[in-house]
């Protein structure tokens, strides 16, 4: 079990996760408007990203946690992704719907391998 600081460390990292989400929620409607979920793609891909690199890199189980569970778990969004399909759906643009659902599914994919396939490289000087 651990022990309870890695409660606050997780609280800490969620905290900054939803500003984060929530800054880029709005300069994606500032800089695109509400046509495309421009910014949901944007948190899903980088944060799809940072958890691969997460994942292959050994780090303390508390930072582990923090950055994997909350930072990174309040910035990325499956219920929103969920409610702009239903949306871009009921508004008529099953294309645009399909392509959003591809692209953070596909590219979801390939970046969580990206930033794996990164998190395993060694640093210049670290043994393996």
């Amino acid at each position: 079990m651990f022990e309870l600081k890695v409660y606050l460390y997780v609280g800490l990292g969620g905290a900054v996760g939803s500003l984060l989400r929530y800054v880029v929620a709005l300069a994606s409607l500032q800089l695109f408007g509400t046509g495309f979920p421009v910014g949901t793609i944007f948190v899903n891909l980088i944060g799809a990203y940072i958890l691969g690199w997460l994942t292959a890199k050994v780090i303390h189980p508390h930072m582990r946690a923090a950055i994997g569970t909350g930072l990174i778990g309040s910035f990325t969004t499956l219920s929103t992704l969920s409610v702009d399909v239903v949306t871009l759906i009921h508004s008529g643009t099953l294309l645009i719907a399909t392509f959003y659902i591809f692209i953070s599914l596909i590219g979801g994919l390939l970046f969580a391998a990206f930033g794996f396939r990164m998190g395993e490289q060694r640093e210049v000087g670290e043994e393996k």
